[in-house]
């Protein structure tokens, strides 16, 4: 059974910084792509960021230069590194396993996410 679990979110001022992360079990973490994906208030799901089996990362155009995911293969972990952080970002944050993009049409994870405030 696939299961993820994030953490790492909380209230941060504009400007600020947060690091997520999303520990992952039931599947072949290392050969798999991994993604984050995030959700604010009464809006769709997003996605931000993805980096495959071989490191190679992508992001939504809003978040390059302020974001940086990454992964540890040997943790089962993906990370978000989020600087510089906008009220825009705020939102519900979700890791998910498997190839998505900006195009994709994403289900509801099943996890719980970790939730980003970002306000002054």
């Amino acid at each position: 059974e696939v299961q993820v679990v994030e953490s790492g979110g909380g209230l941060v001022q504009p400007g600020g910084s947060l690091r997520l992360s999303c520990v992952a079990a039931g599947f072949t973490f290392s050969m798999s792509t991994m993604n984050w994906v995030r959700q604010a208030p009464g809006k769709g799901l997003e996605w931000v960021s993805n980096i495959n089996s071989d490191g190679l990362r992508t992001y939504v155009d809003s978040v390059k230069g302020r974001f940086t995911i990454s992964r540890d293969n040997v943790k089962n972990t993906v990370y978000l590194q989020m600087n510089g952080l906008k009220e825009d970002d705020a939102g519900v944050y979700y890791c998910v396993p498997g190839y998505y993009n900006r195009d994709s049409r994403i289900d509801q994870p099943p996890s719980q996410g970790t939730q980003v405030t970002v306000a002054s």
